[in-house]
């Protein structure tokens, strides 16, 4: 494939990531960042420090604080930003030419849930209400089991194109056929979304009873992959609630390979912050879920799947569908159960 300009936006971890492999792939990347230390250190030493450290980027990676600079002219354009500040963000190049007019292909990486005054809203169905018409059901999501640091070091990784509109699917699995990716396009747009969210709040809970078993009579092993096969199937359960249209999406990259690789990697956040919950006693700095999603930047990392714990308990609340593992986490995050409430009552008599 000849090489192509690619704007992404949103420099943290996984977007770098994706710019790597892009770029080392021969494509011409330009990255917005809203931090002038990120921009400078891409530009003049290769490098993103503050997101993504001890990775030397490719000479095809450039940076740029004007996002309507990023934006212009691009083939493809990948939004990275965080699910909380994507909308404001996507706002802010409507107005450029090949957006408006649909002749930029669009992909998706962000993850998790956006609030609205009628509940939790998908990142696509969020996108689709912000953007020209012409974006209705053509965007691209991407997602699978890829930690940024692997996919930076070029280390074999698979990941789903989904799309409503399969061109595009194509497109973009056209465009990520560089050396340490394998791209596989799906229909199920809902299905692929809702296991790239869902998977970090079980991932939380597979972290806390990862710190419990070091010390434990009860719980080993045979314990957590109960907690990971039984997370799976609240998964499916959320995804068909919400639209899903395909079984397989659970049983492939997107749901059980995305869910296994967060679940068990050294570079997992959401597994970390469940092990500190057992190991540094965490959550007693916060009064409730609400504080520790306001105060989150004290965590000192981003724990996704706490902030997406809120928005699957308003979910099934909603639907009317019960997830003991995502319910009882919240109840936990909340400060409604205390850890030894949960665990006493995972332990048959």
């Amino acid at each position: 494939m000849s090489s192509k300009t690619v704007g992404v936006i949103g420099a943290g971890a996984w977007g770098t990531g994706l710019a790597q492999a892009l770029a080392r792939g021969g494509h011409k990347v330009v990255m917005w960042a809203m931090e002038q230390d990120v921009v400078d250190g891409i530009n003049n030493k290769h490098e993103n420090t503050r997101f993504l450290p001890e990775y030397i980027l490719s000479d095809n990676i450039t940076a740029s604080l004007d996002i309507k600079e990023v934006a212009t002219n691009k083939e493809f354009l990948i939004l990275a930003s965080p699910s909380l500040f994507l909308a404001s963000t996507v706002k802010k190049i409507l107005d450029v030419p090949s957006i408006a007019d649909g002749s930029t292909c669009i992909g998706v990486l962000t993850k998790g849930f956006v609030p609205s005054d009628s509940g939790p809203k998908l990142i696509l169905e969020t996108l689709e209400s912000v953007l020209p018409r012409v974006y209705k059901k053509s965007l691209v999501y991407i997602a699978g089991p890829s930690h940024a640091e692997e996919v930076a070091m070029g280390k074999l990784t698979g990941l789903i194109a989904a799309s409503e509109n399969p061109k595009n699917a194509i497109r973009f699995r056209e465009l990520l056929n560089v050396k340490g990716l394998m791209v596989y396009s799906s229909l199920d747009v809902i299905g692929v979304q809702i296991c790239a969210a869902a998977k970090n709040v079980v991932a939380v809970a597979f972290g806390i009873l990862d710190a419990v078993s070091e010390t434990s009579d009860d719980f080993g092993d045979n314990a957590k992959s109960l907690l990971f096969a039984a997370g799976l199937n609240e998964i499916q359960t959320l995804g068909f609630a919400m639209g899903a249209t395909h079984a397989e999406t659970f049983a492939s990259l997107s749901g059980v390979g995305d869910l296994d690789v967060t679940c068990r990697s050294q570079y997992g956040r959401n597994r970390r912050f469940g092990q500190d919950i057992v190991k540094t006693n965490l959550l007693d700095k916060f009064n409730d879920l609400d504080d520790l999603i306001s105060r989150i930047n004290e965590v000192g990392y981003l724990p996704e799947g706490a902030v997406a714990c809120k928005y699957v308990h308003e979910i099934t609340e909603h639907h009317g569908i019960k997830l003991t593992i995502c319910n009882s986490l919240y109840r936990l995050l909340n400060k409604e159960f205390s850890l030894d409430d949960i665990l006493k009552g995972l332990i048959p008599n």
